[in-house]
C-alpha cells in the first residue's frame, strides 16, 4: 500500500490534497446552480475575465488574490447590466466582457518581464504550491459559500426552473442572479491558484454534471459532487505523483473522466430499467377426459 499513501506523507503533497479537498466542496455549491441553469459559457468567461486584475496585481508587485476578486466584482457587475439591456442577449454580452476583460488582461501581461511564466501560472495554477495561508482562506471562501447557499437556497431553486414563479413569490430573481453570480465569481477566485482558470471549469462543472443521474435533489447533487470532486483531487495528485504528470491538469482531466464513466452507467442503468420484462408463456395442464 506504499503507492497508495506514500506521496501523501510528504508536506506539500498532503496542503495540495486539503486544498483540493475545500476547492471541491466551494465548486459544488456553485457548480450545481451552473449546470442546472445552463451557464458553463458563463463560468468560463468569468473564469478568463480575472486575468486583468490578476496581471495588473502581479505587475504591481500586489496581492493577486486581491487582484482576482477586483476583476470578479467587475465581470459581475458587468455580467448584471448587460443582462438588463432588451436589446442585448445575455449570451452576447458575455462573449463582450470575455473578450474584452481577456485582452485587457494579456496586454496587462505583456509588459511583465516574465510573461510567458505568468500567464502560464494564471491559466493552469500550482495545487503543489498551497501554502498553510491559502487552506485558511479557502477555509473562510468555504464558510461565506455555505452561508449564500443556505440563505439562497429557495430563490435559487426558483431562478433556476421559474425565473417567473420568482419574480411572483417575491424573491427578487435579479438579486438573486447577482448574488449567484457572487458566489460563481468566489469559488472562480478561490480555485484559479489551485488549479487555474483554465482548468477551474472541471472542477465546477464536471463533478455536478456527473451526480446529475444519480443524486435526488439540489442538495443531493451537491453533496455528491463534493465527494466526486475530492475523489477527483486524491486520484489526481496520486497519479500526478507516479506518472510524473502536471498535478492541476490530472486532477481536472480525472473528474471530466468520471463524468463520462458516470453518464456511461446511467445510461446502461436507464436501458436496463426501459427494457421489457420478458413475458414467460403460460402452461397449461390438460386434463384426462
Amino acid at each position: 500500500m506504499e503507492w497508495l499513501t506514500g506521496p501523501f506523507e510528504v508536506t506539500f503533497v498532503q496542503r495540495a490534497l486539503w486544498g483540493g479537498v475545500l476547492v471541491s466542496a466551494i465548486c459544488a455549491m456553485a457548480g450545481t446552480w451552473v449546470v442546472l441553469r445552463g451557464m458553463a459559457f458563463l463560468g468560463d468567461a468569468m473564469s478568463h475575465g480575472l486575468l486583468p486584475g490578476v496581471a495588473l496585481s502581479a505587475l504591481l508587485g500586489g496581492n493577486l488574490l486581491v487582484g482576482a476578486l477586483v476583476s470578479a466584482a467587475v465581470m459581475t457587475a458587468g455580467v448584471t447590466a448587460l443582462g438588463r439591456r432588451p436589446k442585448l442577449s445575455e449570451d452576447t454580452g458575455i462573449g463582450l466582457l470575455f473578450v474584452g476583460m481577456l485582452s485587457l488582461g494579456v496586454i496587462i501581461v505583456s509588459r511583465s518581464q516574465s510573461f510567458a511564466v505568468d500567464l502560464t501560472g494564471f491559466l493552469f495554477g500550482d495545487v503543489l504550491a498551497v501554502r498553510e495561508q491559502d487552506l485558511a482562506l479557502l477555509g473562510g471562501a468555504l464558510l461565506l459559500a455555505l452561508g449564500v447557499s443556505a440563505l439562497g437556497h429557495r430563490a435559487f431553486l426558483a431562478l433556476a426552473f421559474d425565473p417567473r414563479k420568482a419574480q411572483t413569490l417575491g424573491l427578487r430573481p435579479r438579486l438573486a442572479h447577482a448574488v449567484l453570480l457572487g458566489l460563481l465569481a468566489l469559488a472562480i477566485v478561490a480555485s484559479f491558484h489551485i488549479v487555474g482558470t483554465l482548468l477551474v471549469l472541471g472542477l465546477l462543472i464536471a463533478p455536478p454534471a456527473a451526480a446529475l443521474p444519480w443524486a435526488r435533489g439540489v442538495r443531493g447533487v451537491m453533496v455528491l459532487a463534493a465527494l466526486l470532486g475530492m475523489s477527483a483531487t486524491f486520484g489526481g495528485l496520486l497519479l500526478s505523483w507516479h506518472l510524473s504528470t502536471a498535478a492541476g491538469a490530472t486532477v481536472s482531466a480525472l473528474a471530466v473522466g468520471l463524468f463520462f464513466l458516470s453518464h456511461l452507467a446511467s445510461g446502461i442503468r436507464d436501458r436496463r430499467r426501459a427494457r421489457p420484462a420478458r413475458v414467460r408463456p403460460a402452461t397449461y395442464r390438460l386434463r384426462k377426459t
